[in-house]
């Protein structure tokens, strides 16, 4: 037995692992911060699990938790493996969600764990469908626990570096089990990956149907509410065909040290404040 469990005192950053007198106690740090992974249960085109999002959001997880430093009180929820993936709808094995229930899932937990001491809640999300729903749940989450701050995240949102690894047109277009995701999981879990690599899709060339008129686009500044049917047949929306084990291994170490750094900061701080700021009229 360690000396810190013989003194009731946990290495574990899962949250569920603790009794309920550890839990009390790490919960009630000035600075408590908990972690849900946010996944969803769609399909990844004909080559990748239906896990994938959820695999994702608890490996980098688990990767940045390990580095941090061991007395950070900092732990995690189990992962929310079904999502919000109404676009993914007629492709077998996708479950989802309503938006309503799963922003009431978002705001009973996250009630609860304010209730209990928990000074700050990130929704570690993996999947690009519900960045959204996850947003507007965080701030309906807010109104009814104003004490605790929630940082809703999408694990591959603000990376520097990825343009260095991912073709310009490809990271921006490859929105679904193309490049990245293939070469993430190849780098993971290479043998939860098939030998198709499908180019699918199709949605930036202008003799393609599926490419919006000029100015418009799947996602970005001016983005529309695409289905996966209206693009593809095979689910993949982007070029998987060169993905790769070494491109997966250099994206999962830019996605870990980005995190590392931003969980780090915001370990370090005391936000946020523990009075509402005064509205100057």
């Amino acid at each position: 037995m360690t000396a810190q469990a013989h003194l009731g005192l946990s290495t574990t950053r899962r949250l569920d692992r603790l009794s309920w007198p550890e839990a009390e106690k790490a919960l009630q740090q000035s600075r408590s911060t908990v972690v849900w992974p946010m996944g969803a249960f769609e399909q990844h085109g004909p080559h990748l699990p239906l896990a994938t999002d959820t695999l994702f959001s608890e490996r980098i997880l688990s990767s940045v938790l390990s580095e941090l430093a061991p007395n950070a009180p900092i732990w995690s929820l189990p992962s929310q493996s079904i999502g919000f993936s109404p676009e993914h709808s007629g492709f077998p094995g996708t479950l989802s969600l309503s938006s309503g229930l799963l922003t009431q899932l978002i705001i009973e937990v996250g009630t609860q764990l304010s209730a209990q001491g928990v000074k700050r809640l990130v929704l570690f999300n993996a999947h690009g469908g519900q960045i959204g729903l996850l947003q507007a749940a965080a701030r309906e989450l807010r109104a009814q626990a104003p004490s605790m701050a929630i940082l809703p995240c999408f694990l591959w949102s603000g990376v520097p570096g990825l343009d260095a690894l991912i073709p310009g047109d490809e990271l921006r277009g490859g929105l679904h089990a193309a490049q990245a995701e293939t070469s993430l999981m190849l780098a993971l879990e290479p043998q939860l990956v098939g030998e198709a690599r499908p180019v699918d899709g199709d949605h930036r060339q202008p003799s393609s149907l599926a490419t919006p008129p000029p100015g418009w686009s799947l996602e970005g500044a001016a983005p529309t509410a695409w289905l996966t049917s209206d693009l593809s047949s095979s689910g993949v929306i982007g070029d998987s065909r060169a993905s790769s084990a070494e491109c997966g291994e250099a994206l999962e170490s830019c996605l870990v040290s980005h995190w590392v750094n931003l969980f780090g900061s915001l370990l370090a701080s005391d936000w946020p404040p523990s009075q509402p700021v005064a509205v100057v009229n």
